[in-house]
């Protein structure tokens, strides 16, 4: 991948461990450095200033601090760390990013940056609304806000252009909401693919061979010695993986099952899937080529029909009406004892309470799961399985994706306020390679551009 998004990474990289150490310490900044000019509401006189962002004067802080100022006089504006304070179009992000491309490219589209800096690890819509204020051009939001019909009219209320969550997914986003007002709503994709592949691989790995039980015994002090009964799981070898939903990610975990374990492949998708049968026909023919017995394939009419054929069943469907809680009771006592089911989508396409049942009366039927249904709760039960794998959504979290995603992001919100078209093409390269000068004027991934007539 691209130098220039490397090289911002590894000083992400930098920062993270110094902020470990400053966490310690009591340091200011949330990259574990003095942060640039801090802003509140409640004492804009304490305003502090650092080298890492120019300093403006107490009238400057005062007059954001009003243009941050609450719809509600009952909230206080949660601190912001504001960079290139002159900018003419006021962005607001919501959670620092990785990374320092993104910053970057907002600086050099003229945008004044105010990066929330709460404590809070997930913002309130009320926090939010006092963020936006009386004038906001864009915002930078996450996934874990409810960016519903009440952040949309206070965006729109204080001119907003834009808004770009920072994921592929826009579950949390009701689009229309946004459409209604005007505000185009920016995505992420094209740069999540194979870290989100390979951590839903690393779950199926981890949960197949018991390795976090096993991790636990020995952390406990519990090994004596070898036992031939010690931590015994399944071969993945030769057996059959399913998937449901065969998009980018989950054709990117099937081809990493299929070529590392050679594993045969069932796959359901409303859609059938050509190329991705291509690659299958092919690889088969590679295996035979080189003396070997090829994978079989076959594309499931349902996932009824998917669920009894599978040792791995890997979620890669997106959240809808359709799909919450896709695996209920019913579909679970349709896999096998012995399987392994995964989920690196959306925590709803679980229903988690029957899942804990499942596991909890199999205790030879494995899971992997990095969403949770009422994230960041678990369902009671959950974390005393042993059989379950369970991780923080931590899918994305590549340098690479994680810093792809902000810049991503961040142009998403740097063209809409300045008024570019939208990119409408699959490769998203040219905004994480070019150089800062040479980056397209234009927004990479606008989800309802057709709905408003910006295509």
């Amino acid at each position: 991948m691209a130098s220039l998004l490397f090289k911002s990474l590894r000083g992400a990289a930098a920062q993270q461990y110094s902020s470990r150490r400053f966490k310690c310490l009591g340091g200011l900044g949330l990259n574990g450095s003095a942060p640039a000019t801090l802003l509140s509401s409640l004492s804009p006189s304490s305003t502090s200033s650092s080298s890492s962002s120019s300093s403006f004067s107490s009238s400057a802080a005062s007059a954001a601090a009003s243009s941050s100022s609450s719809s509600s006089s009952s909230a206080a504006v949660p601190p912001v760390e504001v960079h290139n304070p002159a900018g003419k179009h006021r962005v607001l992000v919501t959670k620092n990013l990785p990374g320092e491309r993104w910053m970057q490219l907002l600086v050099a589209a003229d945008c004044r940056v105010e990066v929330c800096t709460s404590p809070d690890v997930i913002l309130s819509n009320e926090q939010i609304v006092s963020l936006i204020g009386h004038k906001c051009d864009g915002v930078l939001g996450q996934l874990t806000e409810n960016w519903n019909h009440e952040l949309f009219e206070a965006l729109k209320q204080a001119g907003g252009k834009g808004m770009s969550n920072y994921a592929v997914g826009y579950n949390n986003v009701h689009v229309p909401s946004a459409t209604e007002r005007g505000i185009p709503v920016g995505n992420t994709p094209g740069v999540l693919t194979e870290t989100t592949a390979e951590l839903a691989a690393a779950l199926t790995l981890a949960a197949a061979r018991r390795v976090v039980e096993a991790d636990v015994f020995m952390r406990a002090g519990k090994y004596e010695g070898w036992l031939p009964t010690l931590f015994v799981g399944h071969l993945l070898q030769r057996k059959t993986v399913g998937i449901v939903g065969a998009g980018r990610i989950g054709q990117a975990y099937a081809k990493m099952l299929v070529e590392g374990h050679k594993m045969d492949l069932v796959y359901y998708d409303p859609f059938p899937q050509p190329a991705f049968e291509k690659y299958l026909d092919g690889y088969g023919k590679f295996l035979e080529s080189q003396g070997d017995e090829p994978i079989k394939w076959r594309r499931a009419e349902s996932v009824e029909e998917l669920l009894p054929q599978c040792d791995v069943v890997s979620l890669h469907c997106l959240l809808d009406d359709n799909t919450r809680h896709l695996m209920n009771e019913a579909r679970l006592n349709m896999m096998k004892d012995t399987a392994v089911l995964v989920n690196a989508a959306r925590g709803p396409v679980i229903d988690e309470v029957a899942l804990v049942k499942h596991l909890k009366e199999n205790p030879t039927f494995m899971c992997g799961l990095d969403v949770f249904e009422d994230e960041p709760l678990m369902k009671p039960g959950l974390a005393d399985c042993p059989n379950a794998v369970i991780v923080p959504h931590i899918a994305s979290a590549s340098l690479y994706t994680r810093g792809g995603m902000a810049t991503l992001a961040a142009q998403n919100v740097a063209a809409l306020v300045n008024g570019y078209p939208v990119w409408n093409k699959q490769d998203i390269t040219p905004f994480l390679d070019m150089p800062i000068a040479e980056v397209p004027k234009a927004a990479p991934s606008i989800v309802n551009a057709k709905e408003l007539g910006i295509e």
